[in-house]
């Protein structure tokens, strides 16, 4: 599976509370549309993704700037220019770190880590 940023943005909130995550899949038909079978060998779980963000919060090497940046935005709602100012920095550079540190997130989910951090 591939973590795009995207993904991980809409799951990163399941780091703090798990009840907070939805996650849709935008090419799913209408809910009153006929239904047929799935292949369990390539369907993806939402509780492994759940696992993986789990996973990738603790072990990517993110820098800490990047994960109080991600904390505030993700885990506590805040708007990048609430971020921003409780971080004591612009909302640009706010917005910076959110990218470096969901980058850093996808990047470890997809076996692409660097972790020179």
């Amino acid at each position: 599976m591939s973590y795009e940023r995207e993904l991980v943005e809409r799951l990163l909130p399941a780091v703090w509370d798990p009840g907070m995550v939805v996650v849709e899949n935008p090419t799913a038909p209408d809910p009153d549309m006929p239904r047929t079978k799935s292949n369990p060998k390539t369907a993806n779980t939402i509780y492994a993704m759940l696992a993986d963000i789990r996973r990738a919060w603790r072990h990517a090497p993110a820098t800490l700037a990047e994960r109080q940046a991600m904390l505030l935005r993700y885990g506590m709602g805040m708007s990048k220019t609430e971020t921003g100012h409780i971080l004591g920095i612009g909302r640009k550079a706010a917005s910076q770190r959110l990218d470096l540190g969901v980058g850093r997130l996808a990047d470890y989910l997809n076996g692409y880590a660097d972790t020179s951090v």
